[in-house]
């Protein structure tokens, strides 16, 4: 979920009045935000350069709220949205309407777009806020804005890529153009000496920031580039703008192009960033549109800022809430949300249409409505009610026989213990002596922490994390896990696919190869599958990396089927968890036994 932090102080101006914390702590519950956090610019500071509350580091004293939104919600990533929606939401301002400059269509600025354009980055689209007055606070507010886009919506620029300029610095009409990038120079944004674009690139492998985006193009034989009808520069997209036309607190009128690969998040990232600072445009909440000369010659005139309709009978609406509302109750609950609702019946029966503005791109279908209508009359008023239609089932048999499978292990005197899917790649591979030949782990492409970089193709390195962290624990110690593990799979529709596993780890002073023997022989036996036969011999030798040589086996059905292997843990893993005492490790296929 994102997280936004606003002044307290400034946020609480935007709002019409102040709160207590408990105040607003119960405003946002009702809202269906939260207020993750409340602290300081120092001590935001501090806390990034681990240093102690008493530091002295420069910064402000201000409160700063953190607030977490919907992910979904993308005109909630601004204190400009937020506060917004938060006054609608308390009355204390009328839904605002959206609206697009009546120009003549040969007296608008034109974009021309290139078919060259379609081989890396095809969509743009542009838009323009006119006599925007800009502060520090706002400024900043608009940055800040592109940033949290870029990451969510935008796929850390894959999908779309925002570019905002000084639109008196540049002079139209505008071209998008794709061209090898020796033939492109510009002076990039906050830099004074011009750059070829393929010299840029290698400039910007050292930049924190920018280098994580040039994989997006810097292997394309041609780079997206923006030019004005004087062919100045007006960026590079994904990667970095022009310095010509960068934006200064002094800027009044703004030039928005997005460029993208997908053109509904393009339309949906444009229209955040117009509806969202069109409030402080000369004309509030007016925007000016820009036409889009395709290479095939049709044209286009973008942003979009009409309202779409949806209708949904009322009982559909209440029927999954739970609750019994006139038609009047629920279309003030919607407007209490931006959704501009009437009533109308259509054979005898209530109905709800509701305009959708151009900043709710998150209402899909009616489901929608019925979320905003339990937001708006308060989760906690829905009286508690048992479903009048309960379903009859049952449990999947895979949970069924891993539960028994558990309770077997358990009886042996093993501990469970639960572990995250996810794992860093180095102790997926590294530490278990393994190699990574890029068919099998699924690779998290945006990791949190470099704790979750892949998901696990086995449950050794989580069981031997845990142990790591109870090193103190008597020994014997026996733990064991049923989970599942991941591994790419085209033949799935999502191109992987889960495994349950049951995995169990035996620490002593002595290996206690014999014990791990003893638990699979009792699996054996209580599995009584007709498909699953062992035979008299189901362990014939193996040799994996992470067990001693001559000192494992795999596990096999009578049919030469492998369900499993287990061996005495290599001590060159061991060492590399931190493991001083001899262990032996079993992984079996629960699925393959069921």
């Amino acid at each position: 979920m994102p997280t936004v932090g606003v002044g307290r102080d400034r946020f609480f101006v935007a709002l019409g009045r102040a709160y207590t914390q408990e105040e607003f702590d119960l405003l946002c519950f009702a809202f269906g935000i939260e207020l993750d956090d409340v602290t300081t610019e120092k001590a935001i500071i501090r806390k990034e350069k681990h240093l102690d509350d008493d530091g002295d580091v420069e910064g402000d004293d201000e409160v700063i709220y953190k607030i977490e939104v919907p992910a979904n919600r993308y005109d909630l990533l601004c204190l400009e949205g937020l506060s917004r929606a938060l006054r609608v939401f308390t009355g204390s301002e009328a839904i605002p309407v959206f609206r697009v400059s009546s120009i003549p269509r040969g007296s608008m600025l034109q974009m021309h777009v290139k078919p060259q354009t379609s081989q890396i980055r095809p969509h743009i689209v542009c838009a323009v806020l006119r006599g925007v007055t800009f502060d520090e606070a706002r400024y900043n507010s608009f940055i800040d804005l592109q940033d949290k886009l870029h990451q969510n919506i935008c796929r850390k620029r894959t999908l779309v890529a925002i570019g905002t300029h000084d639109l008196d610095t540049l002079q139209a009409p505008f071209s998008y153009e794709a061209l090898p990038p020796h033939e492109i120079n510009f002076v990039p944004l906050k830099q004074e000496e011009s750059f070829r674009a393929d010299k840029l690139m290698e400039f910007y492998k050292s930049d924190m920031k920018l280098k994580k985006f040039l994989h997006i193009i810097e292997n394309s034989p041609v780079y997206p580039v923006i030019y004005d009808s004087n062919r100045t520069v007006l960026s590079l997209p994904p990667i970095i703008n022009g310095a010509h036309s960068a934006i200064t607190l002094a800027t009044r009128n703004v030039f928005i192009e997005c460029t993208a690969t997908d053109l509904t998040k393009a339309k949906i990232v444009l229209n955040t960033m117009v509806t969202m600072f069109s409030e402080y445009c000369e004309n509030k909440f007016e925007v000016e549109p820009v036409e889009v000369v395709h290479h095939d010659g049709s044209k286009t005139v973008y942003p979009d800022l009409s309202c779409y309709k949806m209708e949904a009978p009322l009982s559909h609406i209440l029927g999954p809430i739970g609750i019994s509302l006139d038609a009047k109750q629920v279309v003030c609950l919607l407007n209490k949300m931006q959704l501009q609702a009437e009533s109308h019946s259509l054979k005898g029966e209530p109905w709800i249409s509701v305009s959708v503005p151009p900043t709710r791109s998150d209402i899909l279908h009616a489901r929608d409505l019925v979320e905003d209508v339990a937001i708006a009359y308060g989760y906690n008023n829905v009286p508690k009610s048992k479903p009048k239609c309960m379903t009859i089932g049952g449990r999947q048999p895979l949970n069924r026989f891993s539960d028994k499978i558990r309770a077997e292990v358990a009886r042996a005197g093993y501990m469970e213990v639960l572990t995250f899917i996810l794992s860093s790649h180095e102790e997926n591979f590294d530490m278990l002596n393994r190699t990574d030949d890029k068919s099998k782990a699924v690779i998290i492409a945006n990791p949190r922490t470099s704790e979750f970089e892949v998901v696990r193709t086995s449950l050794m390195s989580c069981l031997l994390k845990t142990l790591k962290h109870n090193i103190d624990h008597p020994r014997p110690i026996k733990i064991f896990e049923v989970g599942d593990v991941v591994t790419l799979d085209p033949s799935r529709d999502v191109g992987a696919s889960n495994n349950r596993r049951l995995a169990a780890l035996y620490c002593n002073r002595v290996s206690g190869f014999e014990e791990i023997m003893g638990l699979v022989d009792s699996i054996v036996k209580v599995v009584r599958a007709p498909h699953v036969n062992f035979g008299e011999k189901y362990y014939v030798p193996t040799n994996e990396p992470e067990f001693f040589p001559k000192r494992q086996c795999k596990i096999v059905t009578s049919d030469g089927k492998q369900v499993g292997y287990l061996g005495v843990v290599h001590a060159e893993v061991l060492r590399k968890f931190g493991i001083p005492d001899p262990c032996t490790f079993v992984e079996m296929d629960i699925e393959a036994l069921l």
